[in-house]
Parts: C-alpha cells; structure tokens; sequence
C-alpha cells in the first residue's frame, strides 16, 4: 500500500512511548526514594516493573493486531498508558508506583510493537530498513529531550509532575491514532486464531532461525542498554555528583551517538549490505564494553573517562538495532504483529532483568553497569555467528 509521507513521523512519536517512559524520569531516581524511604537503587524497581510491563504487553498486543488490525489495539493501548500514567502520579507508596509502572509497560507496549509491525506491513527490504532508521531518528529525539526535560521538571516540581507529563503524552498519542492513523492490515490479512494455533504460531516463528538469531541480538543489545539506563543515574549523579540537568544533557549527548549510528546505518548498507555492516557493528560494540569494563575496574575521578566509552558504545548499537529488526521480521509479512510481538517480549524480558540486576549489584561504582554491558556486547557477537548466511 502507499505510504503517507507523514506516517513515520506518526509511527515514531507513538514508538517514542518507550524512551520517552523510561528516560524522563531517570533522574529523578534519588527524588522518588527519598519521596517513600527507599534505599539507594530502591527505584530501579519501578523500571524493572516498567520493563516488565512492555514484555508482558507486546505479546499480546501482536495477538490483538494479528486479528484485529493495527488501529483499535493501538488505540486501547495508548488509552491504558495515559490512565495507568495518572495512576503513577497518584501512587502511595514505591510499591503502588512499581504496580502502575506495570500497567504503563502493558498499554505502552502497543506504541513500541506496532509501529514495528506497520513499518513490515507497507515495507520491505533496503525500503524497510530504511523506513525503520527514520523511525530510529524520530525516536532518538525523545532520548535526547526527555532526560533534559526531567531534570528540568525537577527544578520547577517534583517527580510526580514526570508522570502527568507521560499522561498528556498518552492523551496525544491516542487522539493522533484516532484521527490520523489509517489502517494498514486489510480485513482479509487478519488472523484469527485459537489460543493452542497461536502457540504454534509462535513456536514456527521461533524455529526460524533468522527470527532467533536476530531477535536475540537484538535482545543482547537491549540487555546492555538498559544496564545503562538502569546503572547511570547512580554512576553519574550520586558518584560523581552530576545535578540531574547536567546528567540529562550527558544523556542526551549518547543518546545522539545512537541517532547519528542509526543514520548512517542506510548509507552503509548499500555500500557494504547488511551482513557485514552487522558484523563490524557487532565486534565494536563488544570491543567498546570491554574497554568500558576495564576503565570502571580502575575507578577514575573524572566522569568523562566513563562518558566517552558509553557515547561510543551508543553508536555501535545505532547500527545494531534497525538491521537486526527488519532482519527477524524478513521472513514473516503474514504475521508481522506477532513476530514484532515475540521480538518486543524477548528483548523486555532481558531489559527487565537487566534493569533489576544492576540495582542489585550496585557497589557505589560503574561496574556492575560495565559487566552487564560486556555480557550483552558478547551476546551479540555470538548471535551474529548464528545468523544464516543468506540473510536479508
């Protein structure tokens, strides 16, 4: 079908939900435990829950648009985001915050799993995987704005105005799809299946070995990132003492490195293809953790020695994460929602794991963050080596 040329923007700003929950409030993390009494790194519950949410939700939520087209779950989705966001403002105790982060991760969830599937829906190929890079521009953006805007929040209000924020945010996304978002899976394209033919459903798509192995490195580089979204706030803000406005714009500042990767991404698949642009990114990313690991082994004073590791492996993932999506959803038109659904979960379950761990070794110095992020630079490199030779 032809696409409207406005539709990655759409698509990006509903994608955006992820980053956008998840990086706002970063650093507010001392300010929500001080708020209910918690201990250092207590906060990283709520986005060990957040990150849990997503897993839990986009498996479902590629079920629903299988069978129901993209639009009504979308739209559902979106809805519960703003509502479980109020929720977060309301909540009395870490615990209830934990809970409603929980709920955000599930309506949040459709945002990030369905845009993928529209992209797999209108596109394919060098087309998708280029579509997928603007969709990567688009929601660079929010990383970069959204840490900034939080530590600014946190000059003018308190942590709780982040999540009204995140509820107007929810407001617009859902007012947008339902009046601009039009329907890119035709009535006789849908699915409907029982819940023991959908299991199968999932179970073909996972013996697929290019779905595995590039859903699973892209996993692996989820995994390391979010051991650093998890792991920065202490590292920067309660070790080396940077004010959450300053941290915001560090953050920014990567999270741009990831932008400028994900950019430059299409040009080098047309000079290189994507086997070996995959394969380079993936041996810098490992080679970029394990110098990152080494530099927090020797706990230097300055927080740039941490930061320039940290921008560097931000890059690599930039090229990372749009091949190794469109490389999982090559083979799989007939049910975009629920391989992009299946991808979305595996990736969460780690991120979600990844966000708890790091809290729990916290030893007041970058390495628990670094070790977490060689394990996922590795994983990638192994889930290269797996991949099949003929590849998109």
């Amino acid at each position: 079908m032809r696409m409207p040329s406005w539709l990655p923007l759409l698509l990006g700003f509903l994608a955006a939900v992820g980053p956008i929950s998840t990086d706002m409030y970063l650093p507010a993390f001392p300010a929500i435990e001080t708020t209910f009494g918690g201990a250092p790194g207590s906060a990283q519950l709520t986005l060990a829950t957040w990150f849990a949410g997503l897993a839990v939700g986009q498996i479902s939520q590629g079920m629903l648009a299988d069978r129901f087209g993209r639009r009504r779950p979308l739209l559902a989705g979106m809805l519960l985001y703003t509502l479980a966001s109020v929720g977060c403002v309301l909540a009395p105790s870490l615990g209830m915050l934990a809970g409603f982060r929980l709920v955000e991760g599930i309506g949040g969830s459709a945002g990030m799993v369905l845009s993928r599937a529209i992209v797999r829906d209108v596109s394919e190929g060098l087309t998708a995987a280029r579509m997928m890079s603007r969709l990567m521009l688009i929601m660079g953006v929010a990383p970069i704005i959204a840490p900034t805007m939080g530590g600014l929040i946190l000059t003018v209000g308190d942590w709780h105005l982040i999540f009204w924020v995140c509820a107007a945010y929810g407001a617009i996304g859902t007012l947008a799809v339902a009046l601009l978002l039009p329907e890119t899976l035709p009535e006789e394209a849908r699915t409907r299946l029982a819940l023991g033919a959908q299991v199968a459903r999932f179970g073909a798509i996972l013996r697929e070995r290019g779905f595995l192995s590039h859903s699973l490195m892209g996993s692996a580089t989820m995994f390391a990132m979010f051991a650093y979204l998890g792991g920065s706030p202490p590292v920067f803000i309660d070790i080396y003492h940077l004010s959450p406005p300053v941290y915001g714009m560090l953050f920014g500042t990567c999270a741009a490195a990831y932008i400028g990767g994900s950019q430059f991404n299409p040009a080098m698949l047309v000079r290189f293809g994507p086997r070996r642009v995959v394969r380079v990114a993936t041996r810098v990313f490992l080679a970029v953790t394990l110098t990152l690991l080494l530099v927090a082994a020797l706990r230097p004073g300055a927080w740039y020695a941490i930061a320039i590791p940290l921008f560097c492996i931000m890059a690599s993932q930039g090229f990372i994460m749009p091949n190794a999506t469109v490389g999982a959803l090559a083979r799989h038109a007939p049910h975009a929602g629920s391989a992009s659904a299946l991808m979305g979960t595996m990736q969460f379950i780690l991120a979600s794991i990844s966000g708890l761990t790091v809290g729990l070794l916290a030893d007041g110095t970058a390495r628990p963050m670094a070790a977490l992020m060689v394990t996922g630079g590795l994983g990638a490199v192994l889930c290269d080596l797996a991949r099949p030779r003929t590849s998109w």
